[in-house]
């Protein structure tokens, strides 16, 4: 049985990542053909530049 007083912890970090899991799931669910490292880093806010060579 859990302690009883609040003594919830909570890791943002943690929930930060599933949340953009959440929404590369969704992403993925609604695309008819598989993501790009492009869409993904879209669905992600990363902007950064890739090397095309790395694909």
């Amino acid at each position: 049985m859990a302690p009883v007083g609040g003594t919830a912890v909570q890791d943002h970090v943690a929930l930060a990542e599933i949340e953009l899991c959440g929404e590369l799931i969704i992403a993925a669910s609604a695309a008819r053909e598989r993501l790009s490292l492009e869409s993904i880093d879209e669905v992600l806010k990363v902007a950064e530049e890739r090397d095309p060579s790395r694909r």
